[in-house]
């Protein structure tokens, strides 16, 4: 097993700019992967799509993040963590600025699968990148703040594609966040510290280390947690768009972006979570957001505005704070010498929900309604919520 070699502790200086670099590169990440989110209405009418067909612009990416999160997680072992973070911003921004010019949407979702490689580098090793910039102590906050940057980037590309893909159409509308994110990339690029002495792991080490990834309970539930908790967030918001502009609420395509505002609810939950782990425990803490989010998706069911906005920022806000826990809860956990494997299986979880869980909900959407999705997913995030109560039970009480 090879021994990770820790960074030596880096000044309050060197804090910051960790923070703003991997803020910036989640702001640019997110941006780009869920930017399609927010036109999928457009895209069903001009490929003559249902919201199944049309939620694959962002099932095909998350999915290809999936795939290849966990094989650039154990690359980063060998090649550095910041070149593989490097790496990905710019290969994703290159992506997306690329993607508008897709002259079908066959071609659209072949870019789309090659952005979501480019993305896993990212979010496949950040949390990993962390712990071993901050360590143990620094980590839960610094996983809290990144994933609040995460969520001003969904929320940033959905809310600017929705608002001018009717003036600008799709096309435009994903080129202004392709354009934002490079702003974003250059940021990282500019801010993200020197890495620390490279690990020189074998195959025989990285195999270790996903087996060690794979061996603890614990683990286990923290990766059901972010499959459920992804799959059930993405599919009540790629449906969110089609259920807004029908009857009875019949909104505009750029007033029904708005619900996109919610991610700021998520922005402030999950910088909020990561201190309250520390106080509480990571076990009480990762309960109660997931119970917030089960309460805030049964708020949805109502034909009312007001309290279907209501439900969306209670989903949200437990939603991020209980990805906040869990990506720091799991690094903390990692084995030693195998902090990317875990990174990189979290990531993976996370992904393929957010990919199979998305589509799967698209189309029970499409298929019965919006009451059987948030059956549907509500059922996901209680049992989720089960399996770290059970198998996380001995940790909990030690958090």
């Amino acid at each position: 097993m090879v021994t990770d070699v820790l960074a030596r502790p880096i000044p309050s200086t060197g804090r910051g700019r960790v923070t703003v670099a991997v803020a910036a590169a989640g702001l640019s990440s997110f941006a780009l992967l869920y930017a399609p989110q927010a036109v999928l209405p457009q895209l069903a009418a001009e490929f003559g799509l249902d919201p199944g067909g049309a939620s694959l612009a962002v099932g095909v990416a998350t999915g290809a993040l999936a795939v290849a999160v966990l094989p650039l997680a154990a690359l980063s072992e060998i090649v550095g963590r910041r070149q593989m973070i490097l790496v990905s911003v710019i290969a994703s921004v290159l992506l997306g600025l690329l993607l508008p010019l897709a002259p079908s949407f066959d071609a659209l979702l072949v870019m789309r699968a090659l952005q979501g490689v480019a993305i896993a580098g990212f979010p496949g090793v950040a949390s990993a990148y962390l712990m071993e910039r901050l360590g143990a102590k620094g980590v839960a906050a610094a996983v809290g703040a990144m994933v609040a940057g995460n969520s001003v980037g969904g929320m940033a590309g959905r809310l600017g594609a929705g608002f001018v893909a009717e003036p600008l159409g799709w096309h435009g509308a994903l080129l202004l966040v392709a354009a934002v994110s490079l702003v974003c990339a250059l940021v990282t690029v500019c801010t993200l510290p020197p890495a620390g002495p490279r690990s020189r792991a074998g195959s025989a080490d990285l195999l270790a280390g996903l087996r060690a990834a794979l061996s603890r309970p614990s683990l286990l539930a923290l990766y059901g947690v972010a499959a459920a908790g992804a799959g059930a967030f993405v599919a009540l918001y790629n449906a969110a768009g089609f259920r807004l502009i029908r009857d009875p609420f019949g909104l505009a395509p750029a007033i029904a972006s708005l619900l996109f505002l919610a991610y700021a609810m998520g922005t402030l939950s999950s910088a909020v979570a990561g201190r309250l782990a520390g106080r509480f425990g990571q076990g009480r803490v990762l309960t109660a957001a997931m119970l917030v989010t089960v309460l805030g998706t049964l708020l949805t069911l109502p034909d009312s505005l007001p309290v279907a906005v209501v439900g969306f920022l209670l989903l949200t806000g437990g939603f991020f704070a209980a990805h906040a826990v869990a990506n720091g809860w799991s690094a903390a956990r990692a084995p030693e010498g195998a902090r990317g494997q875990v990174s990189g299986m979290y990531t993976l979880f996370y992904y393929l929900g957010s990919s199979v869980g998305g589509t799967v909900g698209s189309v029970v959407y499409a298929v019965a309604g919006w009451a059987w999705l948030v059956a549907l997913t509500s059922a996901w995030l209680l049992l989720a919520t089960s399996a770290i109560r059970l198998a996380a039970r001995p940790e909990i009480t030690k958090a």
